[in-house]
C-alpha cells in the first residue's frame, strides 16, 4: 500500500489549524477522539479470536511480546510494564520491545524502524519459542522493523497478531490475526500519536486485561495480586481485604503486610 492510499496519511478533515482559537482546536480534537471507541468496537471479534488463541498458549507457559517503533513501540512497552504491578505476574510474561532499544523510549533513534532484521534479533535474545505470541504494532501497517519480525515469527510457527489503523496494509496481511480499528485521518495530518495511538492503546488494554483475567489474576472485579509498591496501593489492598473478610482496617492492613497480597491475605485468614 502506497503512502497516498493510507487512511492514516490522508489530509485532515480540518484546515488552517493555526487560525483556530484554542477552544476550536480542543473541541475539534475531542470530536475526532469520539470516533475511536466505535472503531475499536468493530474489531472485537478479531480481538476475541486472538485473545483465545494466545490464552491457550500462555496457560502452557507461553509469553506475549509486543513489538513496534515510535509511538506504537512505546505503547507496547507501557502496556507490558503495567502487567507486573497490576496483576502480580513476572516481568518476563508480557514484554515490550521497540526499534532502537530502550533508549528510543525517550529519544527517537534514526532509521531504526527501517531495519527488517533487527526485530527478530531482539526477540531471539528472549529465547522465543512456539508457545509464545508476537503482536506487531504499527499505525501505518508498513513499518519494516515490525513486518520483518512477524514474517520471521510466522516462519518459526509462532502465533502473530497485528494492530494497525490501515486496512489492506502489509502488516494486516502478514499477521495471523489482524486487528484494524479504522479511525480515519488525524486532526494534524499524519500525526498517528493521536487517534491511531489512542485506538492502539485501547486494543492493548483489552488484550492484556482479558488475558490476565483468563489467567486467574483477577477475582470478582479486584486486582488481588497487585504489587504493594506504594502507600496508595497498600491502602487499596487493605480496603479490599476489609471488604472481603468484613474485618477492621487495622486487622486487614496487618494481614496484607504479613502475606504480601490481597489474595494471600484472604486465603490465609480463611484457612486459619
Amino acid at each position: 500500500m502506497s503512502a497516498d492510499h493510507r487512511i492514516t496519511e490522508k489530509n485532515s478533515r480540518y484546515n488552517h489549524l493555526e487560525q483556530m482559537s484554542t477552544q476550536e482546536i480542543l473541541t475539534n480534537i475531542n470530536r475526532e477522539d469520539a470516533l475511536v471507541a466505535a472503531a475499536v468496537e468493530k474489531t472485537i471479534p478479531q480481538i476475541e479470536n486472538f485473545v483465545n488463541q494466545t490464552l491457550e498458549r500462555m496457560k502452557k507457559g507461553g509469553r506475549l511480546f509486543y513489538i513496534g517503533a515510535g509511538t506504537s513501540g512505546r505503547l507496547g512497552i507501557v502496556d507490558a510494564s503495567e502487567c507486573p504491578p497490576t496483576f502480580g505476574v513476572d516481568h518476563g510474561l508480557v514484554v515490550g520491545i521497540m526499534a532502537g532499544g530502550d533508549g528510543a523510549i525517550r529519544k527517537a533513534v534514526e532509521f531504526a524502524e527501517d531495519d527488517t532484521e533487527q526485530g527478530w534479533i531482539d526477540l531471539e535474545k528472549h529465547k522465543i519459542n512456539r508457545l509464545d505470541t508476537v503482536v506487531g504494532i504499527a499505525a501505518s501497517g508498513s513499518t519494516p522493523y515490525v513486518i520483518g519480525t512477524l514474517k520471521k515469527a510466522n516462519e518459526a510457527k509462532i502465533l502473530t497478531g497485528g494492530i494497525t489503523c490501515n486496512p489492506n496494509s502489509e502488516l494486516a496481511a502478514t499477521a495471523n490475526h489482524a486487528i484494524t480499528p479504522i479511525v480515519g485521518p488525524e486532526f494534524v495530518t499524519g500525526s498517528t500519536r493521536m487517534k491511531a495511538g489512542t485506538a492502539q492503546k485501547l486494543v492493548l488494554n483489552m488484550i492484556s486485561t482479558a488475558l490476565m483475567i483468563g489467567l486467574g489474576r483477577v477475582k470478582g472485579n479486584k486486582m488481588v495480586d497487585m504489587q504493594l509498591s506504594n502507600n496508595k496501593l497498600v491502602d487499596r489492598g487493605t480496603k479490599m481485604v476489609m471488604s472481603e473478610l468484613n474485618i477492621t482496617y487495622e486487622k486487614a492492613n496487618a494481614l496484607l503486610k504479613k502475606h504480601g497480597s490481597v489474595r494471600n491475605a484472604v486465603d490465609h485468614y480463611r484457612m486459619s
